[in-house]
């Protein structure tokens, strides 16, 4: 009798989820390929593997900062998601640290417009309006910003985190319209003013929005609109919001009370001004929800202010005057200092007084005179109806005198869409994302960090873009939060959906097989939607 000895049998069960479709956005797109086409190095992991661990890790909404890579990969199909050979303990921190150190040398504001570029090809999207805004993160860590000049500067400024104790830098993009792609973007000081930046961020960047992006208009907020900046664009239409504190804009927007005659619906004033030398087409637009929300928020300020001017009449008229040229100079002084009433009736009353004590007799002169303030307090409806409307209202500017060439409300809608690199300044600052907050030895690491981080923000916008209009090309729905079917969800919500999805690994001697777990019908038919590049990632194959 043959004693038989079973050969052993071992599992392996990796966490994939979403991480298959960031890596095929990500392939999809040739980052990699192109990064290591730019920067080639003779490494175990190379530049383009190194930056596509980073944008998982920041994408697989782990809380794991960069320094904790390897945890983060220590339980996923790293094999399977970034190359042949590449392990968990090859993504350390010194391996992303060279990665990091060889972008900052290429230079990121020459190497990210190339990576851009190929992606909204790729993608078939058009450039047409490109969107400007900044913001600030905030840092940990002390640095010596004295060291190299060229390096950027470190320090505290305008804090869009509300951190202002801390040292923080600031990334400008400029974005496409259709899915929010950043096309470009650079890392600026700490304090820097976005009235200056803008203005050199075009200047820097003409030769890419031209040639690369064929970026026609440029839109941004009121940081655009200074002289100096709109007199240097004379290569470019632009789309800005007018500062409200320019004198010329209140006035305006105070001559047209007759847009609040319909409330429920969005109203256009034209004119043609001139500012800086520049011939322009100003919009007064009235909008419907800002008078909604300024209703709310003027009622609460005028009943708190009124009640304070109120209060400080009543003081007023209870404090006594030696003579009626002191009543008369403290009630004129008044007047001035109110805001959100009026005062009716206002006189001046004489009280006789007498010394000692007791009442004084009958036919006795008074000693001295107090002279006291009355007066009524109205609520000043003028004002208020102003305040209202300058709230209600808002100008747009733009260089484009052709009418026909961009109607109004194609004007109005473009800047609207700057809400989609506010948007992606909102992923960025996610407190899942790997960056909330950054730590690295050196302001050249935070200077590509900031690209990468640019880099998962632009993998994942294509990402959302790519699979809303495959469902609506190949009529696919997709379950939303609420378990409705939809053509239009977020990637966010595609990545929470995708959760419980594992790699499993079995090795029978020489024999090994994968099978992907946890898989439903829903994930299935989107990832045969995307192609075959998915497809291979999530059965086994790629």
């Amino acid at each position: 009798m043959e004693l038989g000895i079973k050969k052993s049998v071992q599992y392996k069960s990796k966490q994939l989820e979403h991480l298959g479709l960031i890596a095929g956005m990500y392939d999809e797109l040739g980052i990699g390929e192109l990064l290591d086409k730019l920067i080639p190095q003779n490494r175990i992991v190379s530049v383009g593997q190194a930056v596509k661990s980073m944008v998982l890790n920041g994408l697989g909404f782990a809380n794991k900062s960069l320094y904790l890579s390897e945890l983060f990969f220590r339980d996923k199909p790293v094999e399977h998601l970034i190359g042949k050979g590449i392990h968990a303990e090859h993504l350390n921190d010194d391996t992303l640290g060279r990665a990091l150190d060889a972008l900052y040398d290429y230079g990121v504001c020459a190497l990210y417009p190339q990576l851009a570029a190929k992606a909204v090809k790729k993608l078939g999207l058009s450039c047409h309006f490109g969107h400007m805004d900044s913001t600030s993160f905030h840092v940990d860590g002390d640095y010596d910003n004295d060291e190299e000049e060229k390096v950027v500067q470190i320090t505290r400024g305008y804090s869009r985190d509300h951190r202002p104790d801390l040292n923080q830098v600031v990334l400008q993009l400029i974005t496409e319209r259709q899915a929010g792609i950043p096309m470009l973007m650079q890392v600026l000081d700490g304090n820097n003013s976005d009235k200056v930046s803008f203005r050199e961020m075009v200047n820097r960047f003409t030769k890419e929005m031209r040639e690369d992006f064929s970026i026609e208009y440029v839109v941004a907020d009121s940081a655009l609109y200074t002289e100096e900046t709109l007199c240097s664009m004379k290569d470019f239409l632009w789309i800005s919001r007018v500062p409200e504190s320019l004198s010329l804009a209140q006035e305006v927007i105070d001559t047209c009370d007759d847009l609040m005659d319909n409330p429920t619906q969005t109203q256009y004033r034209n004119l043609c001004t001139e500012y800086g030398g520049v011939k322009q087409r100003w919009i007064v637009v009235f909008s419907p929800e800002a008078h909604q929300r300024a209703i709310k928020t003027l009622n609460k300020q005028w009943v708190k202010k009124s009640d304070a001017e109120l209060k400080a009449l009543q003081k007023l008229c209870k404090q006594p005057f030696s003579c009626e040229a002191d009543a008369v100079k403290a009630l004129n002084k008044f007047k001035k200092s109110l805001k959100y009433t009026l005062l009716n009736e206002t006189t001046i009353n004489t009280i006789p007084r007498f010394k000692g004590k007791g009442r004084p007799a009958k036919d006795r002169q008074p000693d001295y005179f107090d002279y006291h303030i009355e007066a009524v307090m109205a609520s000043n409806l003028q004002e208020r109806t102003r305040r209202l409307q300058r709230k209600s209202c808002f100008i747009l500017a733009s260089n484009q005198l052709n009418y026909e060439a961009l109607p109004n409300a194609d004007l109005v809608a473009a800047y609207k869409d700057q809400q989609k690199v506010e948007r992606g300044f909102r992923f960025l600052k996610d407190p899942m994302f790997m960056a909330s907050t950054l730590y690295l030895k050196s302001p050249k690491r935070i200077t590509a960090l900031m690209m990468v981080m640019t880099l998962s923000l632009l993998v994942y916008a294509a990402l959302e873009h790519r699979i809303r209009e495959t469902l609506k090309q190949q009529d696919i729905f997709f379950p939303n939060q609420k378990n409705q079917l939809t053509q239009n969800p977020t990637a966010r919500w595609v990545f929470q959906f995708f959760t419980g999805i594992q790699l499993l690994t079995v090795q029978h001697s020489e024999q090994v097989q994968t099978f992907v777990l946890n898989i439903n019908e829903h994930q299935t038919a989107l990832i045969k939607s995307l192609g075959e590049r998915y497809v291979s990632l999530y059965t086994g194959t790629g």
